[in-house]
């Protein structure tokens, strides 16, 4: 009897770092969905059984959308109570934001509607004066020493108990949905840190956003949740389905745009993407959508307060400092807050600036970037106010605006791959809107002051109201995170989401365009492949175009001069044989042959599952000894009749691993690779086993064909 034809424990599951074999994955969930179909027409138990297995997709997808839209809106309230806590705290209520105690008191005008009796700065409270150098200086000091604990406490506690915590973590999810494998990436502790440390990193007041981060609190949802349902548990396949989803609800509270989530799932972190995926993800994002809007964290019906940012960390492996990860949070911290206090366009949070530079100048605004100087003989409605000169303080807030941006650009180069949660959406945004504010405001002047020249004659006439820049602060912000990400459809759907400007499609189309093929012309990576490289990831991307003329027979291995391949024959090896070639060898699968003479090929079999079928069979099949032969076929070799009992293998060979000849180009091979999820192809010639190519060498071999160091992929 084949002790195999019962299952055993962790028979078809993957070791870490290992990448999943996406065609067993999809033969295994058809032989399950088979199975379930034949059995339902026995009994209405069964019918009622595959019903709640077709339905389970969909009830993961609810409970997906449900926890991460309830985690975002805490996040979003906690982080809006810990930024303003730098600053003060609120008398009736501690836990309440600035905005929020001056929503309860009475004692508040539309004029200082910032201003309230129940809220007070630290100076206020601590030595009750609220002006002067002393009142200013112990604000200062309470600012910096509250970044400084909240920065401590993120790295302190990833560090200690989530290192997978750090960083964006779409680089990493991007890698895993293409089928690697990286335990504990979206395990639960590491939800747990980092939703708490997200707060903490964010509030603090470091140069990085929440929104990349979110996408991995997510996924990470979307992998307990898939751990509760068999059918996704124990299919690596199906379960990256779900995660594909995952990363669309996340995105969807991240900007409060659904669909711009699953469009950027597909663009740019998805690697199998079914069309039941897409509506699967839509539903999540929907519903991850309702779920933030019902806890309404910024009070204002609005998903998000405005509304961007991503992410992708860099981790340092060179420099001195990296070597230091608690110090160097707490150095890069420290600068950041004593430089970004006094001027209040870095002191704010990111999300309000990038709002208030969105924001055009409408008669009630009280901005420094709406200081104009007003008409008194105008009549116009308060929505059509025409170009006006600038007052005292635009050009306050263009020189502000000018240290604000160098500043910006200078400290997320070194915020970007502390060991702490980090996005980059934000910051990236924040860098083009005030650069595209300072040229509207720059352009606005012009076409006032020189209203007939050949560029604005036409549609700049005196008193018209021609150039927004809070239009021109929006294409901004999308070209630069365009530029980083290369981000293009799902990018303009995103920013469209945010705004609501529908006429605003066509400049923002532009401007993704425009900035991708200017960002491209520096190299062809966006930010997140720089990352997957720079880690090693074997991430084999379906963006890269591979012309060179090298055929299988050049990368296969073995190649002259090393050893033959290892292999196992189908009924002429023992078990002991099989053990020692497992022991002195790290490969994870190895061909079986007819003989070592004929090389024929049989099939394959996976390194993991000669191991644990072996030690299976010692402990539940009697007569299993060192000297028993192994064999793949259906009957068992004739042996001497004092020989030990035999140990069949034959449910655990592939029977049909994908095969090429020693003369297919590998343009064809790489192509392969990429659409079928192949973890490792053999190659033959007249049905004669000559070698193996696998992932790692594709991706060595395109590294070398591009002048790249090969033996920058780390993993296997």
């Amino acid at each position: 009897m084949d002790f195999l034809d019962e299952p055993f424990p962790d028979v078809g599951t993957y070791e870490d770092f290992h990448t999943i074999d996406w065609l067993r994955e999809k033969s295994r969930d058809t032989d399950r969905h088979r199975k379930i179909t034949s059995k339902s027409k026995e009994s209405i138990w069964e019918f009622i059984k595959s019903l709640l297995d077709a339905w389970s997709g969909w009830v993961v997808m609810l409970l997906i959308g449900l926890l991460a839209g309830t985690l975002a809106g805490v996040i979003d309230l906690a982080v809006d109570w810990m930024t303003d806590l730098k600053e003060g705290v609120c008398l009736s209520a501690f836990w309440y934001s600035h905005e929020q105690c001056c929503w309860t008191s009475n004692e508040t005008t539309f004029e200082d509607r910032d201003k309230c009796p129940l809220w007070q700065k630290w100076s206020e409270l601590l030595v009750n004066q609220s002006e002067g150098a002393s009142a200013y200086i112990l604000n200062y000091l309470m600012y910096i020493l509250w970044a400084l604990l909240f920065a401590f406490l993120a790295v302190s506690l990833v560090r200690v108990f989530a290192p997978y915590a750090c960083g964006s973590g779409i680089p990493e999810i991007k890698t895993i949905l293409s089928g690697f494998i990286i335990r504990g990436y979206l395990g639960k502790w590491t939800l747990l840190i980092k939703t708490v440390t997200l707060v903490l990193v964010v509030s603090s007041g470091l140069s990085l956003g929440k929104e990349g981060p979110l996408v991995h609190v997510a996924c990470c949802c979307g992998n307990f949740f898939s751990s509760l349902f068999s059918k996704y548990s124990k299919n690596e396949g199906k379960r990256r389905e779900v995660l594909s989803a995952a990363a669309a609800a996340g995105v969807s509270v991240a900007f409060g745009a659904p669909i711009g989530g699953v469009l950027f799932s597909l663009e740019e972190v998805s690697y199998y993407f079914p069309l039941k995926t897409l509506w699967r993800s839509f539903f999540a994002a929907l519903v991850a959508a309702f779920t933030l809007r019902s806890i309404n964290p910024f009070g204002n019906s609005r998903l998000v307060l405005f509304y961007v940012e991503y992410h992708t960390p860099w981790r340092r492996k060179t420099t001195r400092l990296g070597k230091y990860p608690v110090l160097e949070v707490i150095v890069v911290t420290a600068i950041t807050a004593i430089i970004a206090y006094p001027n209040p366009y870095t002191r704010q949070s990111t999300s309000e600036l990038i709002s208030e530079l969105f924001n055009d100048c409408g008669a009630l605004e009280s901005s420094q970037l709406c200081d104009y100087i007003n008409d008194p003989n105008m009549t116009r409605p308060v929505d059509d106010i025409p170009d006006r000169p600038a007052g005292v303080g635009v050009y306050t807030a263009m020189w502000q605006l000018a240290l604000a941006l160098i500043f910006k650009i200078v400290i997320t180069i070194f915020t970007f791959g502390m060991k702490i949660p980090s996005g980059l959406f934000i910051p990236s945004m924040a860098v083009g809107a005030m650069a595209g504010r300072m040229v509207g405001i720059g352009v606005e002047q012009l076409a006032y002051h020189h209203h007939d020249w050949i560029i604005f004659r036409n549609w700049c006439r005196p008193g018209a109201d021609c150039v927004t820049p809070g239009l021109y602060a929006m294409v901004g912000a999308a070209a630069c995170l365009g530029g980083v990400t290369r981000m293009t459809v799902s990018l303009v759907v995103i920013m469209f989401e945010l705004t609501g400007g529908l006429e605003y499609i066509v400049p923002l189309m532009a401007a993704a365009v425009t900035s991708k093929w200017v960002a491209d012309a520096f190299g062809k990576e966006g930010i997140y492949e720089a990352h997957i490289h720079l880690n090693g990831y074997p991430f084999l991307d379906v963006k890269d175009e591979f012309t060179h003329r090298t055929l299988a027979t050049d990368v296969m291995r073995p190649r002259r001069g090393e050893p033959p391949l290892s292999v196992l024959t189908q009924d002429s090896m023992t078990v002991e044989d099989v053990e020692t070639l497992i022991k002195e060898t790290d490969y994870n699968g190895f061909p079986v042959v007819v003989s070592r003479d004929s090389e024929r090929l049989i099939g394959f079999a996976q390194r993991r599952e000669l191991i644990l079928a072996i030690k299976n069979a010692r402990q539940r099949q009697e007569g299993i000894v060192s000297n028993s032969i192994m064999y793949f076929t259906e009957e068992p070799p004739e042996l001497p009749a004092n020989s030990p009992h035999p140990l069949k293998l034959r449910r655990i060979l592939n029977l049909s691993p994908f095969t090429v000849t020693d003369h297919t180009p590998m343009e064809t091979v790489v192509d392969i690779f990429r659409k079928l999820g192949l973890r490792q192809c053999l190659v033959t010639r007249s049905g004669r086993l000559l070698g193996i190519i696998t992932k790692k060498d594709v991706l060595r071999h395109m590294a070398q064909m591009a002048n790249q160091d090969p033996e920058s992929i780390m993993f296997n």
